[in-house]
């Protein structure tokens, strides 16, 4: 592994053990095995290392979805939609850690126009895949008016209960209610 990747390594483990808040470059450099300067060297800073830490353990998290799918074959949309729901509620547990420093990277790309733009180059991708995910093509058939609209309704459906998972873990939907609301909101 490069020092790179070791550093990427590094603050992932930071982040699920101190959070994205507590964690320091003499923590990262610890946990990686590399040289303090190497962060400044590979990444600018110690925030722009941890940013790009948690967008791509967020990716690999957003891999979970598309793998189910695969896994499931699941035929209609609702059903594809009904196991997206699934699969979210099951891994949000386990995810808790990648889910608070995500929603510290969104605040604080406020501030970093470098991370801002890299984040929306992610909601871009991720909108075009949740489009593909629900009508069962591949990516590359999703045009942006879809990835507009259906992409970046399924996205904030997600986002929506990370947030609402972090703030009170026992408010959400079963994923049947889930199911039930979508109905109700746009009904046949």
């Amino acid at each position: 592994m490069s020092q790179r990747e070791d550093l990427l390594v590094g603050a992932r483990k930071c982040l699920a053990e101190k959070g994205y808040a507590k964690t320091t470059a003499r923590d990262i450099a610890a946990a990686s095995g590399a040289h303090l300067a190497s962060i400044g060297y590979h990444f600018g800073s110690k925030d722009r290392l941890m940013n790009t830490a948690v967008i791509e353990a967020t990716g690999e998290w957003g891999d979970v979805f598309a793998e189910a799918v695969a896994r499931s074959r699941p035929e209609t949309a609702r059903d594809r939609a009904r196991l997206l729901l699934t699969t979210l509620f099951e891994t949000l547990p386990q995810h808790r850690d990648l889910m608070v420093s995500s929603v510290q990277v969104f605040g604080q790309a406020q501030f970093d126009e470098d991370m801002r733009a890299h984040l929306a180059e992610g909601i871009a991708e991720a909108r075009r895949e949740f489009g593909a995910l629900i009508l069962g093509v591949p990516v590359a058939e999703v045009d942006p008016g879809t990835a507009a609209g259906l992409g970046s309704m399924v996205y904030n459906l997600v986002t929506g209960y990370v947030l609402q998972y972090l703030v009170d873990p026992d408010s959400l939907p079963t994923v049947d209610q889930a199911m039930d609301g979508l109905r109700a909101l746009l009904p046949e």
